[in-house]
């Protein structure tokens, strides 16, 4: 079984314009359109059983109708193969419900995206959202380290993480980007080893810059192979997901990636699948 533990997509109707607006943001280019039908279309061609659906709450209103969407993709997940989290924002006051509601309708966990929800991740109010959804048996899947469209914003920096981990140390943490996306010297020295899951996205493929980029755009944020396998090794396989972040990474490629980093088989089974089943229970 193989896992894509990060993935996005987006209803129909805005997939164009949402991807549209973040890639140019980023300076990147996408590889795929950003609706559930191209992303069915990749998993089928890359040989991927399950992706994890992560949206993102960036307006306090946006999460009924977010979540609304998660529960219903979930009712179709096993013919799909698409799995859905939920959402919740910083500013919800009735986050307790919201996150009970997505634990009683088998939502298996949230996605939380500090620097697009602009909240330092260890605020008072991530803080109680992150215990609550342990309360609740859901896993708290978050955007770790900076962000390629808004460099110089710290919302998720290690140091962050490294405080709120200090503060909670909640069981079923997955820090997105191999814990911190371009600041992976901090998380080595910081967050490697601790009771964390660490995905793979964005780190492993060269960035696919839009044109009239600088050539060293594409390669400066790559995490190298020698690095990765030394992150991976330290930390233990049995903590690491596969993860591609499509639509930004491709999916067939970031395997492909991963595949030529000198994992033992073993080491890949584990990351391809047999973690995150595990950890989503399926």
């Amino acid at each position: 079984m193989i896992i894509d533990f990060h993935t996005h997509i987006f209803p129909d109707g805005l997939a164009k314009r949402a991807v549209g607006k973040l890639a140019k943001s980023a300076s990147m280019l996408n590889c795929l359109d950003g609706t559930g039908d191209d992303l069915r279309r990749s998993m089928e061609e890359a040989g991927i059983d399950y992706s994890v659906l992560l949206p993102v709450v960036t307006k306090p209103d946006q999460q009924e109708d977010i979540n609304r969407i998660a529960m219903e993709q979930n009712a179709v997940f096993r013919k799909t193969g698409l799995l859905s989290f939920g959402g919740v924002h910083p500013d919800n006051e009735n986050f307790r419900s919201i996150l009970r509601s997505l634990a009683q309708n088998g939502v298996r966990g949230i996605k939380l995206h500090p620097v697009f929800q602009q909240t330092f991740l260890d605020d008072i109010r991530y803080l109680r959202i992150i215990s609550c959804a342990c309360e609740n048996d859901l896993i708290v899947l978050i955007h770790a380290g900076y962000d390629i469209s808004h460099p110089d914003r710290e919302y998720s920096s290690v140091s962050h993480i490294a405080s709120m981990l200090d503060a909670l140390n909640p069981p079923k943490l997955v820090l997105a980007h191999m814990g911190g996306w371009n600041c992976w010297k901090e998380t080595q020295e910081q967050l490697v080893g601790r009771n964390v899951w660490l995905d793979t996205s964005f780190c492993l493929l060269p960035l696919r810059s839009a044109p009239n980029t600088p050539r060293e755009h594409s390669e400066s944020y790559r995490l190298c192979d020698e690095e990765f396998l030394r992150m991976v090794r330290k930390h233990g396989a049995d903590r690491v997901l596969f993860g591609s972040d499509s639509p930004w990474g491709g999916q067939k490629e970031t395997l492909a990636a991963l595949e030529k980093t000198g994992l033992t088989h073993q080491e890949l089974l584990k990351i391809l699948g047999q973690n995150g089943a595990a950890l989503l229970g399926i």
